[in-house]
């Protein structure tokens, strides 16, 4: 194989800015092409793990192949130990091992085609130590759940904003389910530790949907629900933070409060509710509230389901822009990014909960079942022997 080129001649070398990880994954690849028995150091990463396809390639081959033997490798480490002026000069480069690089290089250039000798020579030169594989499989493998969460995030971040979905809620909280399998994943990976909270700030709200549309349901909503406050008690399912506009989620706090104290109900209640809790400011015209609030009606149930499906998508949305911005941040830790994501979904959790009561059907109430100390009550004796219970069998 040739001399190792300079680096500023070597294409692979020489694109800049590279993360941290790059230099991880050049130096245990360049300590297995050294010494191809510490491919039992990296069994906890696969070809996924790494940043690039040149690498991922190069892995690959490398634990594909058989390893040389074992007097051939502990030479080889030696002549490149050579080359970098840590040994004496005068050792003959093992052939056998020489082979096997040769053999690696042939099966790396079937997924990365623009690898030479060359970039063989690099990586190895590029390892400071091969004996710290360990460490460089530890970083890599950081990363890579980075990288992973982060997929996840995104996907969940595109469907609950694609709406093409025949089933947008459903599909966007089988996405938050995939990204809560990936968190647990991690976490079984990386142990935890003090100081687990992530301290990224978090992104600043995104709008998904139109605000005039939705602003409009919200005020037939209300109306809706003063002039039938009796459908307003069956609507527990939906919270005041599922509202787009504060002036209606306030009003809704309202609604909510009067028809739960049984108080009489009407727009002029409801406004005067609003100003004992501090909903109303100057900028709001009595009149206009008076005039919504009185606006003909239409299915409360309905429109309540429209707004909580919107506040779903919105804030599975929110949810996985915060995840992104953890990942992004390169001072948490993998566990720390386990814990921030668990509890960003775990608002997805408690609006998908309300989203279940608001959809699924009523459930039939059953009368519950006679307790052994409930007494029989009296009758004839029976005169047959009742029948064996199937599952006493």
């Amino acid at each position: 194989m040739p001399q190792t080129p300079d680096p500023d001649e070597d294409d692979l070398a020489t694109i800049t800015p590279w993360p941290p990880v790059y230099y991880a994954e050049q130096a245990l690849l360049g300590a297995l092409l050294s010494d191809p028995r510490r491919i039992a150091d990296a069994t906890r990463i696969g070809p996924d793990a790494f940043s690039t396809a040149a690498h991922a390639a190069v892995f690959t081959a490398i634990r594909a192949l058989p390893a040389p033997a074992m007097g051939e490798v502990a030479d080889y480490a030696a002549v490149f130990a050579a080359r970098r002026g840590q040994s004496t000069p005068g050792l003959a480069e093992p052939t056998e091992h020489i082979t096997w690089l040769s053999k690696v290089l042939t099966a790396a250039r079937q997924q990365a085609r623009g690898l030479t000798a060359a970039h063989l020579h690099w990586l190895i030169s590029a390892c400071p130590d091969p004996g710290h594989t360990s460490a460089y499989v530890q970083i890599i493998e950081s990363e890579h759940a980075r990288r992973r969460l982060r997929t996840a995030a995104a996907h969940l971040i595109h469907t609950a904003r694609d709406a093409s979905l025949p089933h947008r809620v459903s599909t966007t909280l089988a996405e938050a389910d995939a990204l809560a399998s990936v968190a647990d994943d991690i976490a079984a990976a990386f142990p935890p530790h003090s100081g687990s909270l992530p301290r990224t700030p978090e992104p600043p709200p995104a709008f998904l949907h139109d605000s005039d549309e939705a602003a409009q349901e919200e005020r037939l909503l209300l109306a809706t629900g003063t002039v039938r406050p009796a459908e307003v008690e069956q609507m527990r399912w939906l919270a005041a933070e599922d509202f787009t506009q504060p002036l209606h989620a306030g009003l809704w706090q309202c609604l909510t409060a009067l028809v739960r104290r049984h108080a009489p109900v009407d727009p002029v209640t409801v406004v005067w509710e609003a100003q004992q809790r501090g909903v109303l400011s100057a900028a709001d015209d009595l009149r206009d509230l008076l005039a919504f609030l009185a606006e003909p009606d239409v299915s409360a149930p309905y429109l309540g389901e429209r707004i909580l499906h919107r506040s779903v998508l919105t804030t599975a949305h929110h949810v996985g822009r915060r995840i992104v911005a953890f990942t992004d941040d390169p001072v948490n830790t993998p566990y720390q990014l386990v814990v921030g994501s668990r509890r960003a979904l775990a608002e997805l959790t408690a609006i998908r909960t309300r989203w279940h009561h608001a959809t699924m059907p009523t459930a039939t109430t059953w009368s519950p079942r006679r307790t052994t100390r409930t007494a029989p009550r009296a009758g004839p004796p029976p005169t047959t022997a009742p029948p064996t219970s199937r599952i006493a069998r």
